[in-house]
């Protein structure tokens, strides 16, 4: 039986493409599942057409992904964050920080799931993150962490409360 892959069969073929297959596999398989339909002459001309449509459509993608990719290269993204012992931070910078905080940079939105890093981000220092915005387009950023400085206001007013709170328990306690 003949049929027209609708969508990539590894092993089998790639969409659009006209293959024999058994009628079994196409009739329990293919068929029930959308993968393929039955190789008629309307069917295989529908089918080009939408391919034709999907190349010209992927070629102006394309076309704005390099453009993308050629603002984001090289970029250098800071984030401050509170630090505890050895460097650590208190809660970690996630990929979805870091898409936030491009797509800001950039002016464009910048999915979280193109963002590639492993781990988390839970030290100070300088890391090199790649952006996946294509299978051949990975332009790389810097992602620096620093240390948030405490403004003297902002340790006075700390400094303030515990003593209200230590009045306060020795009221209590009176």
């Amino acid at each position: 039986m003949k049929v027209v892959l609708l969508k990539d069969l590894p092993g089998r073929g790639k969409a659009g493409e006209i293959k024999e297959v058994s009628k079994g596999y196409a009739r329990n398989f293919l068929l029930p599942r959308g993968l393929a339909l039955v190789a008629t002459p309307t069917v295989i001309k529908q089918v080009e057409s939408n391919l034709e449509k999907e190349k010209l459509e992927e070629s102006i993608d394309l076309d704005k992904l390099v453009e993308l990719a050629q603002q984001i290269e090289g970029r250098e993204i800071r984030f401050k964050a509170r630090i505890g012992a050895g460097e650590r931070l208190f809660g970690s910078i996630t990929a979805a920080d870091v898409a936030e905080e491009l797509s800001r940079a950039i002016g464009s939105v910048i999915d979280k799931k193109k963002i590639d890093i492993e781990k988390s981000l839970r030290k100070t220092g300088s890391y090199e993150v790649v952006v996946k915005l294509a299978s051949d387009l990975n332009p790389q950023i810097t992602v620096v962490i620093e240390e948030e400085k405490e403004t003297e206001t902002e340790t006075e007013k700390k400094a303030e409360k515990k003593a209200e709170k230590k009045k306060e328990k020795e009221e209590e306690k009176d």
